[in-house]
C-alpha cells in the first residue's frame, strides 16, 4: 500500500481512538458525578459547540423502522381492532 495512504489510515484510526476515548471520559464523568450527587461540571469553552447526538434505534432487528403510529400498532396486537374501527 502506498505510504501516504498508510499514513492517513494511521491518522484517521488515531483521531477515533481519541474521540472514542473522550466520550468514554465523559461517560464516567457523568457517572461518577451522579453517583456521588455532585452537579455536572461546566465545559470547558471549546467543547461549548459540541452537541451530542443520539442515533436513531430502528425497530426492528433488520434496521427498518415501524410505519404506523404506535397507538393504532398497539390496539391491533393485542386482537382488538382499534375504536375508529368498530362496527356500527
Amino acid at each position: 500500500m502506498h505510504p501516504e495512504i498508510l499514513r492517513e489510515l494511521n491518522a484517521q484510526r488515531g483521531r477515533e481512538l481519541r474521540a472514542r476515548a473522550q466520550q468514554a471520559r465523559l461517560a464516567r464523568m457523568a457517572i461518577r458525578s451522579r453517583r456521588h450527587g455532585r452537579a455536572w461540571p461546566a465545559a470547558p469553552a471549546a467543547d461549548e459547540a459540541a452537541v451530542v447526538v443520539l442515533p436513531a434505534i430502528p425497530d426492528y432487528v433488520d434496521g427498518s423502522f415501524r410505519s404506523e403510529p404506535a397507538g393504532h400498532q398497539a390496539a391491533s396486537e393485542t386482537g382488538q381492532a382499534p375504536v375508529a374501527h368498530h362496527a356500527a
